[in-house]
């Protein structure tokens, strides 16, 4: 069973062990993205505090954790190199995405898709983005096999891929 909760904060210490492996994951594909101290500990808390951290739950273990953040992401204000497609400051943005090592290569992050869209959607959100590394080839693909598009360039700690997905 595979199913997305809400992260309470006796999962910190697990989100924190996957956010390293996702690290390490990232540093042998030869990334410099959260090679310093970002995601720490204290963004996680800050993600409990703003009641935005989620956990995928899989067969009954933390899978992986993703952050929503609900309204305009500063970091998204300036696009250059494109544009979002609207105007609207009521999106979703999904931070710090990050899965064990342990379910690496089943597919996970279709899941974690499908269910953040749901829960969003019926909150009504149709508008989402996201951000990564131009380095970091597995989340692009990710991204653009979840529908997201590639609309630019934002600055969060370096240059970042800007992509948006907007649903009917």
């Amino acid at each position: 069973m595979i199913y997305l909760r809400k992260a309470e904060p006796k999962d910190l210490a697990e989100i924190m062990r996957i956010i390293q492996q996702a690290r390490a994951f990232l540093a042998a594909a030869g990334s410099d993205q959260w090679q310093a101290a970002y995601p720490a500990t204290a963004d996680i808390e800050r993600d409990f505090a703003k009641a935005q951290a989620y956990v995928l739950v899989v067969d009954g273990k933390i899978g992986g954790y993703c952050a929503l953040v609900v309204g305009e992401e500063p970091a998204y204000t300036r696009i250059r190199e494109g544009a979002w497609t609207n105007e609207n400051l009521d999106y979703v943005t999904v931070h710090r995405i990050a899965l064990s090592d342990e379910f690496r290569g089943q597919s996970l992050t279709k899941q974690l898709f499908s269910n953040l869209f749901s829960l969003m959607y019926a909150a009504g959100y149709r508008d989402f983005r996201v951000d990564t590394h131009p380095v970091n080839k597995v989340m692009q693909r990710v991204f653009e096999r979840e529908g997201f598009v590639k609309r630019g360039l934002v600055q969060f700690e370096g240059d970042r891929i800007a992509y948006q997905l907007e649903l009917p």
